[in-house]
């Protein structure tokens, strides 16, 4: 073989080595084992040829673009079904808007069940939650869907009670690897009158954690910190008291997260209803598909 074939194929494989490391940066993890072996036993089919002077013998210009042709139709069949499978992997921190039985961790407490009487909510399927008509009508991947019914961002819960074993920032780290984090919460804050606190940034203590407004950016940060290039958005529930949702836009806006304000959810029982979800997920769409 030439040594201009030989530099050829060497830039060939590096190319298609950036892009698989590209690639690979948005691949769920049980894909990459299989992506990685169609990838290498691609290299050593090619290398084959190689050995077989199947280059060397192309010595006209019609060969040589038949030759473009071959290479531009091995990496289109080596990367074109990588691509197809590639979804991004969406994760909810939530509370019981953001609940089915089943579908979060055992022991939850839930809002939305197949049994849930008719008199509590309509909302008896899964298919029927906000989050899973944004992930089927988004083509995302189902991440974790950590909600918590009453959770609280906050330590705080009803009648002062201690929620740390269920509160938002107990929980943000047990969102498993998620390209997109969708955070639902601040109506048990709102609800349950926690303390509000200061806007503090830095520096939290125990009894921080206590009021909203330190928690709410303990766990932005934590967010931040334990998912760095993850896309994070803040769904902001309707009818809240305006300190809420003046603290929680001014705390995300510190973050860079934004916010998605809901509008015109209908409810039953202080809960969206079959219909309040779907407005919900046609709301978040809108954000996080733009």
């Amino acid at each position: 073989m030439q040594p201009e074939n030989y530099l050829f194929c060497g830039v060939l494989l590096y190319v298609q080595i950036q892009s698989l490391k590209r690639a690979a940066k948005k691949i769920s993890e049980e894909m990459k084992s299989l992506i990685f072996l169609r990838y290498f036993l691609s290299i050593h089919i090619f290398i084959l040829l190689l050995q077989q002077n199947y280059i060397r013998s192309i010595k006209t210009r019609t060969s040589i673009m038949k030759r473009f042709t071959i290479i531009i139709s091995f990496i289109m069949l080596t990367f074109m079904p990588l691509m197809a499978q590639v979804k991004q992997t969406v994760a909810v921190l939530g509370d019981s808007y953001s609940t089915f039985e089943g579908f979060i961790p055992k022991g939850y407490a839930t809002w939305y069940s197949p049994t849930t009487p008719a008199k509590t909510t309509d909302v008896n399927k899964v298919e029927q939650t906000w989050w899973w008509q944004v992930i089927k009508e988004g083509g995302y991947k189902m991440g974790n869907i950590n909600s918590y019914s009453g959770a609280t961002i906050c330590n705080t819960g009803y009648n002062d009670a201690d929620y740390t074993d269920r509160s938002f920032i107990s929980r943000s780290s047990l969102l498993g690897n998620p390209d997109i984090i969708l955070i639902c919460g601040a109506t048990n804050d709102n609800w349950a009158d926690a303390p509000l606190g200061n806007y503090q940034y830095s520096g939290w203590k125990r009894a921080d954690l206590y009021c909203f407004r330190p928690a709410m950016a303990k766990l932005l940060s934590d967010i931040r910190q334990h998912y760095p290039n993850v896309e994070v958005y803040f769904i902001l529930n309707s009818e809240l008291k305006d300190v809420i949702n003046e603290s929680v836009k001014k705390i995300c806006k510190t973050y860079q997260v934004p916010v998605i304000a809901l509008h015109d959810i209908d409810k039953k029982n202080g809960h969206p209803t079959i219909k309040g979800m779907k407005s919900i997920a046609e709301q978040v769409l809108k954000v996080i598909k733009k």
